[in-house]
């Protein structure tokens, strides 16, 4: 059986072996989360190169597009990465963060499980 490792606060994941990781749970939510903590986040999973299988709960947060960016940019370094849950869901995120992360995301090749969640308390313009 696979081990999963759980975080439920940044501290403790950014000091944990990034390397060795290949299953994560990490459920932030409601940590008050902003541009500076999602980017190192983002920083910090670009390093877990074996990691194939993430859940991240980073609901009821701060999280702006810039933010939302950065993330992208972590999560496309994890090559290996086969199975996705992220969970957004009321945050701060317009349509150039939800633009830049579905760029990202569709460039991850070993990606077979998308589980995305980004309804927002505001409205997003798309657009026509």
């Amino acid at each position: 059986m696979l081990q999963q490792n759980k975080y439920n606060n940044l501290e403790d994941f950014l000091s944990s072996s990034l390397q060795h990781h290949t299953h994560i749970h990490i459920d932030f939510m409601e940590n008050q989360i902003g541009h500076e903590g999602v980017s190192g986040l983002g920083s910090a999973l670009a390093n877990c190169t074996n990691l194939s299988n993430l859940t991240l709960n980073l609901s009821d947060n701060q999280i702006g597009d810039e933010g939302t960016s950065d993330l992208g940019s972590g999560l496309a370094n994890c090559t290996n990465l086969s199975n996705l849950t992220l969970n957004l869901s009321n945050n701060q995120i317009g349509y150039k963060g939800a633009s830049d992360l579905g760029s990202v995301l569709a460039n991850c090749t070993n990606l077979s499980i998308l589980t995305l969640y980004l309804s927002q308390k505001q409205l997003i313009s798309f657009g026509l």
